[in-house]
């Protein structure tokens, strides 16, 4: 038992020096590697209810962009959206949450990243995809949130970037299951925990396809 309360203290002081630290690459502490922090059982259940997602760039629909490599393409884990007019001219393009959830992930996790958020959303219940789910936007020129921040649908919560310059501009965009808080790889040999993000934006719209959704409620 007294080792069991010692890991159990353990893990929630290397949680909070992560909360408080490893978003923060300003203040000159290197990030810690958070491979093997999850949601607490609590924070899944505190997360905003997602009942509704839309494409986090262009219109509700994605109109204006389109997916210049698609999940699993080469091994890739994510899409990469673009602006139509391609190249750096989507560049400070505004980036918004795909559905209601909760900040748990704002920084820059390491080279070729560049600036990066995961949102956590809690999905319906009885939902076979299980209570939650993860987007991930990365490459950003900045950020507008801040970790522990709760965002509704279409809250604009950074803008489009090149990675520091490792690349055109565009966004890369990730679905993730279950709530392992990690930035992680953006290329594997297997899908891991991913899902090809289109189809699940498709499949979990709440209206139909020429049906706009209402706008998202003010925070």
């Amino acid at each position: 038992m007294r080792v069991l309360l010692t890991l159990a203290l353990t893990a929630v002081v290397i949680r909070m020096i992560w909360l408080r630290f490893g978003t923060s690459p300003s203040l000159g502490f290197p990030p810690l590697d958070p491979a093997f922090v999850r949601l607490t059982p609590l924070e899944v259940a505190t997360l905003p209810l997602a009942t509704r997602f839309d494409m986090p760039m262009g219109s509700e629909h994605g109109a204006f962009t389109y997916n210049a490599r698609p999940f699993r393409i080469s091994r890739h884990l994510g899409d990469d959206l673009n602006g139509i007019g391609g190249g750096n001219s989507d560049l400070g393009d505004a980036v918004y949450a795909a559905g209601a959830g909760r900040v748990v992930y704002a920084g820059s996790p390491g080279p070729g990243w560049g600036k990066m958020i995961l949102i956590a959303h809690r999905l319906p219940e009885g939902d076979e995809l299980g209570p939650v789910v993860q987007t991930m936007y990365a490459h950003l020129e900045s950020i507008r949130v801040q970790a522990g921040q709760n965002v509704q649908r279409g809250h604009q919560i950074g803008m489009v970037g090149t990675a520091e310059g490792a690349y055109l501009a565009h966004l890369h965009f990730e679905v993730r299951l279950g709530p392992y808080v990690n930035p992680g790889q953006g290329y594997a040999d297997t899908p891991l925990n991913r899902v090809a993000p289109e189809q699940f934006i498709r499949a979990n719209r709440g209206a139909g396809a020429d049906i706009l959704n209402p706008p998202p409620e003010k925070d």
